[in-house]
């Protein structure tokens, strides 16, 4: 039965307390709303927000939230992002951030909606779409209420279940059965507004039918420092045979605030290696949900996490096979410096018919200080008796063995800790199949190495 809450029902619950804010936008977002999106869209909206505010936000007296107190977000004010703010963006300036001169066809979007002025989504191409969800809403375009929401459901997160009732915008990337998209599709959502409590929702669906190919791009950043709130979705629906790479770097302002979730459904002989690069907000949290739902898939995902200050980067996934013959892969590094924390949670799930399952799940983390701390805790859940899964996890500092070793040969103390650390995070990034993508991030990442002061003492 859906519940319906009205303004000030409930003053005393805490839950009510957290989500009246919410609920006032949406009823306003209701009213300004009315007949612009499509008819099957609002129901949808609804029951997102019904879902919210029954859950309210999550507590670290809940086992999937344990080690990741979002009190802070729950806090903001929550103001919606306001029209376009540029900032002073220009197609040049954007040229000059992180990935902004990959030759690719790019979507920009500030503060959550589509800057058309500022992207180059390219030639359209027949049987391929690169563009705004928004404007395919608007335009009802076909084949969408098949997908959109169909794989990120909100019972059991209320950050999704407020994105499905928030969503304004994010990318669509739909690739027809046989067709390659040969350049990348790049998303790139910045955040250009200082006020506390800015608060965005994208949402991204990317649809690739039997034996497609595409490699997909999401970059988060900050233009400012502000206390925003991203709070990102995206669907990814791959049939049989479809190959992706899909590549996730965030680099939003210390101070900031990322909730992210990837649903990911692949079809029989299916291949997707995905990465997630977390180096910026105060707090980030990546959940990935991947299910192998026809034989002979193969999954890879990857993750580098670099922290330092009191940041704290969140990665909670679960992998789950459900049919036999399929692979997945799962390799995480963190280096945390400063009073940083990290969070792995990862599960591996085999139900009864994957037979001959084979999976690995491997967690490294490198401290760099004494008072950065990481709580792992890789998982096996396995229902069949034929397969081959692993798992694992390491906690530790840098080898001083190995340190010794490089200033044998003529390093200087601080450039052989730099070149180790920059080796335990190349393991992740030599990862990227795409070369331009990972020749740039392991460049930035050496930057990064060679301006933090953390990085050369213990």
């Amino acid at each position: 039965m859906e519940r319906r809450f009205a303004i000030g029902e409930m003053p005393n619950d805490p839950i009510m307390r957290e989500t009246n804010p919410h609920l006032e936008q949406f009823e306003r977002w209701e009213k300004d709303h009315d007949g612009v999106e499509p008819s099957w869209l609002f129901p949808l909206r609804k029951a997102g927000f019904a879902r919210f505010a029954e859950l309210g936000f999550p507590t670290v007296h809940q086992e999937d939230w344990r080690f990741t107190n979002v009190a802070p977000i729950a806090r903001l004010p929550f103001k919606p992002a306001p029209q376009l703010v540029h900032g002073g963006l220009t197609k040049e300036a954007i040229g000059k951030l992180t990935l902004g001169r990959l030759a690719s066809r790019r979507l920009v979007f500030l503060n959550g909606r589509y800057a058309a002025e500022l992207s180059c989504p390219g030639k359209p191409l027949e049987g391929i779409t690169v563009g705004s969800l928004s404007a395919a809403l608007a335009e009802n375009a076909g084949g969408l209420e098949d997908h959109l929401g169909r794989l990120a459901r909100e019972e059991d997160n209320p950050f999704t279940a407020l994105n499905t009732a928030f969503f304004r915008d994010g990318g669509l990337v739909r690739v027809q059965a046989g067709k390659t998209l040969e350049e990348p599709v790049h998303l790139l959502f910045i955040s250009t507004c200082p006020e506390a409590g800015v608060t965005t929702h994208p949402r991204n669906l990317y649809l690739l039918g039997k034996g497609a190919h595409a490699t997909i791009l999401e970059t988060y950043l900050s233009t400012v420092d502000g206390a925003s709130f991203t709070n990102a979705v995206t669907e990814f629906v791959m049939e049989e045979g479809a190959r992706a790479e899909h590549c996730k770097f965030q680099d939003e302002s210390v101070v900031a605030f990322h909730v992210a979730a990837m649903h990911a459904s692949l079809g029989r002989n299916a291949n997707l290696i995905s990465h997630s690069l977390a180096m910026g907000a105060r707090l980030s949290r990546n959940n990935i949900r991947t299910a192998l739902a026809g034989e002979g898939v193969e999954c890879v995902l990857n993750g580098l996490y670099l922290t330092r200050g009191e940041q704290l980067v969140d990665h909670h996934m679960v992998v789950e096979h459900a049919q036999p013959h399929c692979r997945s892969h799962e390799y995480y590094n963190g280096i945390l410096a400063g009073r940083s924390r990290g969070v792995f949670h990862g599960r591996i799930l085999v139900r009864p018919a994957a037979q001959k399952t084979d999976a690995k799940q491997t967690n490294k983390n490198l401290l760099l200080s004494d008072e950065a701390t990481v709580d792992t805790k890789p998982q096996l859940e396995i229902y069949a008796d034929d397969v081959k899964c692993t798992h694992g996890a390491t906690v530790g500092q840098l080898n001083e063995e190995s340190i010794f070793y490089l200033r044998s040969r003529g390093l200087g103390e601080e450039r052989a800790r730099r070149m180790l650390i920059h080796a335990f995070a190349g393991e992740i990034i030599e990862r990227i199949r795409y070369a331009p993508v990972r020749e740039e991030l392991d460049r930035l990442v050496w930057e990064r190495l060679e301006a933090d002061p953390q990085c050369s003492t213990t």
